[in-house]
C-alpha cells in the first residue's frame, strides 16, 4: 500500500517543483519571472471557475516578450485550489462595493440555484464577485511581484545554467547597437 504523503510529495515534485526548476535553468530574467508568476496567480484566482486558462491564453500573446508563458501557466495551475477559497471573499467585497444585498450561502439558496429559481440572484452574485476580483487584482499582482522578485533573484542565481553577468549584458547591448547601426 502506498503512503499518501509520499504520493502527494511525488506529485508536487513532478507537477510544480520540476517545471519550476526547468524554468529557472533556462536563465530567464528575475523581473520577468516575478511579473509572470504574479500575473498567472492573479488570473488564476479569477472567481469564475474554468476561465482562468483562457485568460492566461489571452494575456500571454498580448504581453508578448514581457511575460514568460510557462511561468504564467504554472502559477495559474498552482492558484487553482486557492481560486475556490477566494470566491466568497470576492463576492462579499463586490457586494460591499456595489451596496447590493448579500447572496445567501445556505442549503435553501443552493436548492433554488439548482432548480433555476434564483437565476437573477446568481447572475448578480457573479457580477459582485467579478467586481471584488477587479478591485483586488492590482493589489494581488503588486504584492506578489514585490514578494517574488527577491526570491527569483536568488533562485535564478542559484539554478540558472547561464548566470547573467554585467560583462555579458554589456556585450549583448553592444551587439544590438552594431546591428542597428548597420
Amino acid at each position: 500500500m502506498r503512503n499518501p504523503t509520499s504520493a502527494l510529495g511525488t506529485w508536487l515534485h513532478n507537477k510544480i517543483v520540476e517545471p519550476l526548476l526547468q524554468i529557472l535553468r533556462r536563465g530567464a530574467e528575475p523581473k520577468q519571472l516575478a511579473f509572470s508568476t504574479s500575473l498567472g496567480f492573479t488570473l488564476g484566482v479569477f472567481p469564475i471557475c474554468g476561465v482562468t486558462v483562457f485568460l492566461c491564453g489571452i494575456a500571454i500573446p498580448l504581453l508578448g516578450s514581457r511575460c514568460h508563458p510557462a511561468s504564467v501557466l504554472l502559477a495559474n495551475f498552482v492558484a487553482t485550489p486557492i481560486e475556490l477559497s477566494l470566491v466568497i471573499p470576492f463576492l462579499r467585497l463586490g457586494e460591499a462595493i456595489c451596496g447590493g444585498p448579500q447572496f445567501p450561502l445556505t442549503s435553501d439558496a443552493l436548492k433554488k440555484v439548482l432548480t433555476g429559481q434564483a437565476s437573477t440572484d446568481v447572475l448578480l452574485s457573479i457580477v459582485h464577485a467579478l467586481v471584488g476580483w477587479l478591485l483586488a487584482a492590482p493589489f494581488i499582482l503588486a504584492l506578489l511581484y514585490v514578494v517574488l522578485l527577491p526570491c527569483y533573484k536568488i533562485l535564478v542565481q542559484k539554478f540558472s545554467s547561464d548566470p547573467l553577468s554585467p560583462k555579458k549584458l554589456k556585450g549583448d547591448e553592444e551587439l544590438r547597437l552594431k546591428v542597428r547601426a548597420a
